[in-house]
């Protein structure tokens, strides 16, 4: 039963099932000791495919408001997300010719994590973050940031009171907003009328099918998209998407470049009608494609449960790398508590002292690695796998193994 729920996009009813992940707590909220015996509230953890525009998506159990206002997820104790997000500075800078008279906005700019390389630059910038926690690390850091959730209004009071932007940038956003109408109309809002630009980064519903990735589905995610829905979504309110990049965050994302319809200043490249023909033989708009999925997420719950269940009757020790939403889910659908994990480690101090939602798991500082010498470190980051892998290798010193569990379980030496 879907309880009535409809389409966020197009309000068509929602009666298709993409994915079952069960019933899963916010995937952010990390429980304090004092909390340890307190009752926890869980959501439906379901994914419908709508099918008129077959955007994957989930209800909206919880607002917006009571997920971001106080948020544990900082951008900067990333180094490999870091770093593609200097090299995405230094390509829009170049390509839309950005100097000291432009002007630069972000959405969901979290703790300034990418403002930063533009003001290093002599941009001006302006951050929007609703996170009033993680907005004033950017604050405290010298980027101006404005403490909303954009929408329409939001936006053109925005607008009117800091000016339109040459560039709007929205690096996994798109994604977290419920009102996805209206997010998109304050999008536009910000916008110069010619010549300006606006780039979202979201991960691909393509990449998240072909390569698994079912962790990526969590309450504070709700919408998936392929290139053809988001490409109909931005139409709808006035928005042209000229270009495309297929880029390899989190485990494979778009970075879509959109217009105002009409404004002539960027030509659309041939990436976008290749993306397009992909996604039509891939079979985007056939609901047996998306039918299909929750068979193959089944079965990795299944083998991750038997790999852990095998290492633990053997008599091996194993810890958890990192607390990210992501790994939630999977800790949560796959039941995976400390009977398997001792405990998880993370770089952000924000979660460090706190036990995971739902499966309540130690989350500690990173040197408890070396103090427990696991024989398995079990990667829950896994779209950072290279970067934890290459800062954790002292665990080959005791014989220690990397464990990746999307796409499918393998153990890396």
């Amino acid at each position: 039963m879907n309880a009535g729920l409809e389409c966020r996009f197009c309000a068509r009813p929602l009666e298709h099932t993409f994915v079952d992940l069960g019933m899963s707590p916010l995937c952010q909220t990390h429980v304090s000791r004092e909390e340890l015996n307190s009752m926890e509230r869980f959501y439906p953890l379901h994914a419908y495919v709508c099918g008129q525009c077959f955007l994957v998506q989930l209800g909206e159990y919880v607002s917006p408001q009571e997920i971001f206002t106080e948020y544990a997820y900082f951008s900067s104790y990333a180094d490999t997300w870091l770093r593609h997000v200097k090299d995405y500075t230094d390509l829009v800078t170049q390509r839309f010719g950005l100097r000291s008279s432009s002007k630069v906005v972000e959405v969901a700019s979290n703790d300034g994590y990418l403002l930063q390389y533009f003001i290093e630059k002599g941009i001006p910038v302006l951050g929007v973050e609703p996170a009033a926690n993680v907005a004033r690390v950017a604050i405290e850091r010298g980027i101006p940031t404005v403490v909303e959730f954009l929408g329409s209004a939001t936006g053109r009071r925005i607008a009117a009171e800091h000016g339109a932007a040459d560039l709007v940038v929205g690096n996994n956003v798109l994604a977290h907003v419920p009102d996805l109408n209206d997010f998109v109309e304050g999008l536009k809002a910000l916008l110069k009328p010619s010549g300006g630009v606006i780039t979202m980064e979201f991960p691909h519903l393509l990449t998240l099918v072909d390569l698994n990735q079912f962790d990526t589905i969590y309450h504070e995610h709700f919408s998936y998209f392929s290139f053809s829905t988001v490409e109909r979504v931005f139409a709808a309110h006035g928005l042209t998407l000229f270009d495309v990049d297929q880029i390899p965050t989190h485990g494979g994302s778009l970075r879509i470049y959109a217009c105002r319809a009409g404004d002539g200043s960027h030509e659309r490249t041939d990436a976008v009608a290749h993306l397009k023909a992909v996604e039509d033989r891939w079979g985007v708009t056939r609901l047996d494609t998306y039918a299909r999925y929750a068979r193959r997420v089944a079965a990795t719950k299944r083998g991750i449960l038997k790999f852990l269940t095998a290492a633990k009757e053997e008599g091996k020790r194993i810890v958890g790398y990192g607390a990210p939403g992501k790994g939630n889910t999977l800790l949560n659908y796959c039941g995976i508590r400390t009977d398997f994990l001792d405990f998880t480690v993370d770089r952000s101090p924000y979660k460090q002292g706190k036990y995971t939602p739902g499966t309540h798991i130690p989350i500690l500082h990173p040197d408890k690695i070396r103090e427990a010498r696991p024989d398995f470190l079990f990667i829950l980051p896994w779209n950072l796998k290279e970067e934890i892998i290459e800062q954790n290798a002292y665990i080959r010193e005791w014989g220690g193994q990397f464990v990746v569990p999307i796409p499918d379980l393998a153990v890396y030496p």
